[in-house]
This record gives C-alpha cells, sequence and structure tokens, in this order.
C-alpha cells in the first residue's frame, strides 16, 4: 500500500510552483511549526546530494492552515530543534507496531505497520 503523503504547493515571486512535503510538525514558544522538504527532490542518487529542509510556522484558521516564513530571530532555536528531531528519529518504545500518531520521522518501521 502505498504511503499518503502530505504534500503542500507553492509559488515564487515569479510565478512558479514548486510541491513540499510536510514531514512533521512541532511547537516552540505556543507556535505551530512545520518541517518540510522538497517532494520531488533532483539529484538523490548522487554522492554529494543534501536534501534541503525548510521550517515554516503554521497559522490555523479554523480548517485551513496557512504557512509563513518562521521569524528570522528564532532560526537558530527551530534549527537545533528540528536537528535533534531528525537525529533522535522515533522515541516511543514501539517495537514495530506504533500507534498512529508515531512521527513521521520514526525510522522503526512502525508506519509501515500502520500503512497496511
Amino acid at each position: 500500500m502505498e504511503e499518503e503523503r502530505d504534500i503542500v504547493v507553492f509559488g515564487d515571486d515569479e510565478g512558479n510552483e514548486f510541491e513540499l512535503e510536510i514531514i512533521d510538525y512541532f511547537d516552540y514558544e505556543d507556535e505551530e511549526y512545520a518541517v518540510l522538504v522538497d517532494a520531488e527532490p533532483e539529484g538523490m542518487d548522487e554522492p554529494d546530494y543534501q536534501e534541503e529542509v525548510f521550517i515554516m510556522k503554521v497559522i490555523v484558521d479554523g480548517e485551513i492552515e496557512e504557512f509563513v516564513p518562521a521569524d528570522e530571530d528564532k532560526m537558530e532555536a527551530l534549527i537545533a530543534i528540528v536537528e535533534q528531531r531528525l537525529a533522535e528519529g522515533c522515541d516511543c518504545d514501539c517495537e514495530g507496531v506504533c500507534p498512529e500518531d508515531c512521527p513521521p520521522t520514526c525510522d522503526c518501521g512502525c508506519q509501515d505497520a500502520i500503512d497496511d
């Protein structure tokens, strides 16, 4: 079964559209943030490939989520949080069968069990 992806379409200043995939959400100082990566990365097979990670503030208005750039004065702390979350992977003791709220950064294989 194919994993459902959470894709958001953005536009740049020249009117070009691009897709980013949300891989995680987290809270910092009573605000919600999302971690996003390129939904269609190019060059992944190259040995020096590095995935670009974006941190966006999430503003919720009813059922609508708006993604806006994070405040520059918070970026150092936000980057540290994201690096830690990505390095830790899954912090649950699930032994391969996690609850549905297991984070997308989980690398223990539980998401495969949920998706099946």
